[in-house]
């Protein structure tokens, strides 16, 4: 018996797909969890083989569990579903040895499927989401012109940014107008826009 836990923000689509997949002989669902939170301290409590994360949770995303079940529960895969598929996410995710990358548009036989190859030491990206990745290609940004555009992308000013990110706001100007180069666009908000489109922040 492969025992699951499943991690979605949403309770609709979480009691959909653990009905679901409770309907496997095989697969046995031990925990569920609303938040990357609950995930993590459900994980600790229960020690399944695979966990089934969201992406996009509140608190901790997925990725974030799953580096954090990479260093506390090694032996469980991971498997992040998502209704935003894109290249930045997909590469932080296998970065972080996330095992199993695919859309929530995914069919409950297949995501089964996906968790017995899992379970198994296999891995399974989606075939579209791999060629996105493939086509977009690596992020061109630092991780510090990352992290300014990230703050710029909420909205705020200059002098705000530089306050949160501890940097001299000439400092930050200079990130943003890189980022903004490296990028071909015209300024920091297209810049952050496109960045976020791919999944780079």
């Amino acid at each position: 018996m492969i025992r699951v836990l499943l991690a979605d923000d949403e309770t609709l689509i979480r009691d959909a797909v653990a009905s679901l997949l409770g309907l496997e002989d095989d697969l046995e669902i031990v925990a569920v969890a609303a938040s990357g939170t609950e995930a993590v301290a459900a994980a600790s409590k229960y020690a399944p083989d695979v966990a089934v994360l969201d992406l996009q949770m509140p608190g901790l995303d997925g990725i974030e569990v799953a580096a954090e079940l990479a260093s506390s529960l090694p032996a469980c895969g991971v498997v992040i579903v998502t209704s935003h598929g894109r290249p930045g996410y997909l590469k932080r995710a296998l970065e972080t040895g996330v095992r199993a990358f695919l859309p929530k548009t995914t069919s409950a036989r297949v995501l089964a499927d996906v968790v017995r190859q899992v379970h198994g030491g296999g891995r399974y990206v989606d075939p579209e989401l791999a060629a996105d990745a493939i086509a977009t290609g690596s992020s061109p940004l630092t991780a510090r012109e990352a992290d300014v555009l990230e703050l710029a992308a909420e909205g705020a000013p200059v002098e705000e940014i530089a306050k949160r990110a501890a940097l001299a706001p000439g400092t930050v100007r200079n990130y943003l107008s890189s980022a903004a180069a490296k990028l071909g666009v015209s300024n920091r908000h297209e810049a952050a826009r496109l960045a976020r489109s791919n999944g780079w922040i």
